[in-house]
């Protein structure tokens, strides 16, 4: 596998009609333009000429947000031991009460923005205020729709914010799901934790410095640890865990326990993008109380067991050009052999790596897409809300989704693969 699809750089989609050189569209991604490359830049875009927006939600629920640091006593950081503890950081979803709660929830820091936009050398292309002051549905402080909700975890590529991943959180809380979003210590190119800290990318450097069967190994390890990360939360949310928890901004204590009676402990979903959606079938095979998972377009560093995930259900959703059964990605035809559940592996038309999180939606807002991903910006919101949704609704809420069981002239860009 060739070196660029060990990581996941991302904002380089944001302008790649600005810049004359190919973004390949492999399993991981292509890394960012070499700084001596002759690109012509346009100067950045300010933050008062451009107002980006995530897509309203889709269902009957608003929609509430609450921002949670989580620890782990248990277990040592795996990238930076010295650190201490294993750390994360969390938004929390959850269905809520209309006309409640505060003001919309941010997108991300200006300083997560910035140091984003620069792991992809795009810093003076995109001004970070304009990333970071991306308008959210979510608000903070609303009142909780009471009763026991399915849980859905969300991961994120690697190298990336868990803020790309907010539009499917915010569709996923607006039918009803209580959403864990997580940001991995010293996985992404930054990450702002309590205490003026922004953690940065440790993994990503001893990736992009190892040989090629090492880091193959160590984005095995990613997946891993990602999926002791997510049992943990799952831990946690479900008031069996023992990790501290604050909110982030407001420094005071929040126990994470505390939504625990809005948890449905039965019905427990995961997915992720790329790394993150190996990680979401790494956890499912430790952990029997998840129920079903979904990888969107990521190698299967860590393969699923042989033995399958006991006859749960699983989601594989990819770029045709990157995942369909002939691609140069072979893990996905040897696991989707190992998968002994429902499953459906779908590939869609003129994808790419990041159509299914929310850089593409908001790069057409600046009115700029990948011309190697020509589906529109919109659209590739449209098929990610429509098909996790439909496929987390039929698995943890039992109702039909005739959208899974094959094509749709709606739905012309998604193929089904039945190799």
């Amino acid at each position: 596998m060739k070196r660029s699809q060990l990581r996941c750089g991302t904002a380089a989609l944001l302008l790649a009609a600005a810049l004359p050189l190919p973004l390949a569209a492999t399993a991981v991604a292509a890394p960012a333009p070499p700084a001596a490359a002759a690109v012509s830049v346009a100067p950045a875009v300010s933050a008062t000429a451009t107002r980006l927006t995530l897509p309203a939600p889709t269902g009957p629920y608003a929609v509430g947000r609450d921002t949670l640091h989580l620890t782990d006593p248990q277990r040592r950081d795996p990238w930076v031991p010295a650190a201490g503890a294993r750390e994360l950081m969390v938004s929390l979803y959850y269905p809520a009460h209309r006309g409640t709660g505060g003001a919309r929830a941010p997108y991300m820091t200006t300083e997560e923005a910035r140091l984003l936009l620069e792991g992809d050398k795009l810093t003076g292309v995109v001004a970070p205020e304009v990333l970071a002051g991306t308008r959210t549905h979510a608000r903070t402080g609303a009142r909780p729709i009471g009763g026991r909700h399915p849980l859905v975890v969300l991961s994120p590529g690697f190298t990336l914010n868990r803020a790309t991943l907010s539009l499917l959180a915010e569709e996923l809380t607006s039918r009803g799901y209580v959403v864990a979003l997580l940001d991995h210590a010293y996985e992404s190119f930054g990450t702002t934790f309590p205490g003026d800290r922004t953690l940065t990318c440790v993994a990503c450097r001893a990736v992009e410095s190892a040989p090629e069967s090492t880091a193959r190994k160590l984005m095995a390890k990613v997946a891993t640890g990602r999926a002791a990360d997510i049992r943990f939360v799952l831990d946690t949310l479900t008031g069996r865990g023992a990790g501290a928890s604050t909110e982030a901004g407001l420094g005071q204590g929040t126990p994470a326990r505390r939504y625990a009676g809005l948890v449905d402990p039965r019905r427990i979903g995961v997915a992720g993008h790329s790394i993150g959606g190996n990680s979401a079938a790494s956890a499912m095979a430790a952990d029997r109380r998840i129920r079903a998972g979904v990888n969107m377009d990521g190698t299967f560093f860590a393969p699923v067991p042989p033995g399958g995930l006991d006859g749960r259900p699983f989601l594989m959703l990819g770029s045709l050009d990157g995942h369909a059964p002939t691609a140069e990605d072979t893990t996905w035809l040897r696991d989707w052999r190992r998968l002994d559940g429902w499953k459906r592996w779908l590939t869609v038309r003129d994808a790419g790596h990041f159509t299914f999180i929310d850089i593409p939606v908001l790069g057409a807002q600046l009115g700029v897409t990948d011309p190697t991903a020509p589906l529109p910006g919109k659209r590739s919101g449209e098929i990610t809300r429509d098909y996790v949704g439909a496929f987390f609704d039929r698995h943890l809420r039992g109702r039909p989704e005739p959208v899974l069981d094959g094509p749709t002239a709606g739905n012309p860009e998604v193929l089904f693969q039945r190799p």
